[in-house]
């Protein structure tokens, strides 16, 4: 079976990386939600895609114009987490229909206009969620440079696995610091680790010494040469982002295992 993982949640239908993108993911019937864990100012790990809160928060409208005594990048990670948790994170879904899906009326029954004060989630609060809808999730650990001391990202995510109780099995992580995932490898054989692969979409393609069990590539850069040579590896292949339904189709033939996509909707059809 080919594993479908909503990218961010079902962040056609949704805004990303929120809660409520990951429970219409799961009610659509995607396998897995992927989603970001980012840190803020004091060292909280929430679930957050960008370095600064622009596209997808009110932050600026909130926290004023630059030079207002904060960081004119409206930096995530120059934001304690109680103005983090302030901030509206589903306002710009309505107000900018990021994938046309509501302008082109394939939201079905759902009322974009309900996203208006969402939040951003914590990690915490992604992995309960999680639990409780008996799901399965990808935890990709974002690298933005801010990292207060080695691993702090890593460790303090295991950290928070151990305390949700979620099962190891229900649980992936991700990233494309591989130093990180390495380094987790030696405090954890419970959970799986996949390794991210063509952040640019520009350089080669650098699987470096193959030694994880799952990569997940960039769909742009990706080959049949490639698929035929991780599989003969013996690794699994999830491709990122693929939101055409005939080139998933082809990935699928190919041998792909996982197919991370904006439109979980589209497959469970």
């Amino acid at each position: 079976m080919v594993e479908i993982i909503a990218h961010r949640g079902a962040r056609s239908l949704a805004p990303e990386n929120t809660l409520a993108a990951a429970r219409i993911g799961h009610r659509v019937g995607a396998h897995r939600w992927e989603t970001d864990v980012s840190l803020t100012l004091d060292r909280s790990l929430v679930l957050f895609h960008d370095k600064d809160l622009l596209r997808c928060t009110d932050a600026k409208k909130r926290f004023g114009p630059k030079g207002s005594g904060r960081s004119g990048e409206y930096l995530l990670a120059d934001t304690p987490l109680e103005q983090v948790l302030e901030l509206d994170a589903g306002a710009f879904f309505p107000d900018t229909d990021p994938f046309s899906t509501i302008g082109q009326g394939k939201m079905g029954n759902i009322d974009p206009e309900k996203f208006r004060g969402e939040k951003i989630p914590t990690l915490d609060q992604g992995l309960a969620l999680t639990k409780k809808l008996d799901w399965k999730i990808n935890l990709e650990l974002k690298d933005h440079g801010r990292e207060p001391e080695p691993f702090y990202t890593a460790r303090q995510t295991l950290a928070a696995i151990e305390k949700s109780g979620i099962s190891k099995d229900s649980l992936v992580i991700s990233s494309f610091n591989l130093d990180w995932l390495k380094w987790l490898r030696t405090q954890t054989r419970d959970i799986e680790l996949q390794a991210l692969v063509g952040d640019s979409g520009e350089e080669e393609l650098d699987f470096e010494d193959f030694s994880f069990s799952a990569y997940n590539v960039n769909a742009f850069m990706i080959t049949p040469e490639i698929i035929t040579m991780l599989k003969d590896k013996g690794k699994r292949i999830n491709l990122w982002t693929v939101n055409d339904m005939d080139e998933a189709a082809r990935f699928m033939d190919a041998g792909v295992d996982g197919i991370i996509t904006d439109f979980p909707q589209n497959f469970s059809n």
